[in-house]
């Protein structure tokens, strides 16, 4: 499904619904993943989900679920041992936003999504 080479490629349809989860719980505030476990996404640690929070609150609008529109410009690629991906994320205000959540996926069977940042890239 995902390809290993030096290419970006939109983010697949069969991930895009983790995507969604995980944005859902981060539109509630669960910046941790803590209230809300999202099937194939690893929860989030404390250091990392204090950095998102504050990210969100310094960009000044808050999370909305994701537009259909983020996945125009969503990318993944291979990073030589594990995937990429940058999913521009919806703001209230914006169906398409600067902000972006940052996550990997290692390359093994029942991996599982790990994000490592929500900033503007």
């Amino acid at each position: 499904m995902l390809k290993k080479d030096d290419g970006e490629h939109p983010v697949p349809d069969e991930l895009r619904h983790r995507f969604r989860a995980l944005v859902s719980a981060l539109v509630s505030e669960d910046f941790q993943l803590s209230t809300l476990a999202v099937e194939g996404v690893s929860p989030i640690d404390a250091d990392t989900g204090g950095f998102i929070a504050g990210q969100v609150a310094a960009y000044g609008d808050g999370l909305a679920p994701l537009s259909d529109r983020v996945w125009q410009r969503s990318v993944y690629r291979w990073m030589d041992g594990y995937w990429e991906f940058v999913v521009d994320l919806s703001t209230v205000h914006e169906p398409v936003s600067d902000l972006a959540l940052h996550a990997k996926l290692a390359d093994h069977q029942n991996a599982r999504l790990e994000v490592w940042s929500v900033h503007v890239p």
